[in-house]
């Protein structure tokens, strides 16, 4: 199984060959440009070796990108999994893209993925035009480049894992995320749409937890969990990357609690319907 470091590092490679070829340049021209082998350039490119801190300034200086070296970094930082605490700021210095590819590599890499998403609806079912809305005022909020596009891209192609017969979704959503509207009410209609339309679906589990049900214990925040070995909380400020035994075991907990009060199958539709028949599309 490919591991989580290997998986991150993938990603920074993808990256430094996305900003590569949007350059217009070959591999041999960067190679030629830093005076290195091109076998080096490979390596980096392919996620084989991993880059220094200089090995990236220089990168983004041979591509005319010194705007990107922030984000490099931060992605590069994410390479020690003892790192808990993952700034937003330094993952999405130059956009929201690279972030994006970390999350293509890991869904990719995970057989079972569980989560619970409290007031919008998880990527991994999102419409394109949702998630347009949602990367946008994103990096309005946290005041970095709008790669919108790209971004959108590459979470749609995340979502191509959604069909991989060897892959598995449990999804838990809070009635509040039907209602929650950070979109013009047609981009939402066209969200629930496609929500109500996976209900049911082989490999995806979609639970709904009601307005009013009892909890053994209350929803605190998002959080996803990638096989038994990571989960993922992301606040305001920063993502918690965290994968010690205890940590998983308890969110494990956390999650199949929950579970025990979401609305599966008919009744899962009927919530999203009414969610759906509360907006004004006049």
């Amino acid at each position: 199984m490919t591991t989580d470091f290997q998986t991150a590092r993938e990603a920074l490679g993808a990256r430094l060959r996305e900003l590569r070829t949007e350059a217009g340049l070959e591999g041999k021209d960067i190679a030629r440009e830093l005076g290195w082998q091109t076998s080096k350039v490979s390596r980096l490119q392919n996620g084989k070796q991993t880059p220094t801190r200089d090995d990236l300034t220089a990168w983004a200086n041979a591509v005319g990108r010194t705007d990107v070296e922030p984000e490099l970094q931060g992605l590069l930082s994410g390479l020690d999994l003892k790192q808990r605490h993952r700034s937003w700021r330094r993952q999405l210095a130059g956009g929201h893209r690279g972030r994006q590819e970390i999350a293509v590599r890991q869904t990719e890499n995970t057989t079972l993925i569980r989560g619970l998403e409290v007031s919008r609806i998880p990527g991994l079912f999102q419409t394109p035009e949702y998630a347009r809305v949602i990367f946008d005022s994103n990096a309005e909020f946290h005041g970095i480049p709008p790669t919108t596009e790209a971004a959108v891209e590459t979470r749609m192609r995340r979502q191509e894992a959604l069909y991989d017969p060897e892959k598995t979704f449990r999804f838990l959503v809070c009635e509040a995320a039907l209602y929650h509207r950070a979109c013009p009410a047609d981009v939402m209609a066209e969200q629930l749409d496609r929500l109500y339309n996976l209900v049911g679906q082989r490999r995806i589990e979609l639970g709904i937890l009601p307005f009013g049900t009892q909890l053994r214990r209350t929803a605190p925040h998002a959080f996803w969990i990638y096989d038994q070995r990571l989960v993922i909380v992301e606040t305001i400020s920063e993502e918690l990357w965290l994968t010690g035994d205890e940590d998983v075991a308890l969110y494990q907990r956390a999650w199949e609690w929950l579970a025990e009060s979401a609305e599966y199958g008919a009744p899962a539709r009927r919530l999203i319907g009414r969610a759906r028949a509360s907006l004004d599309l006049a």
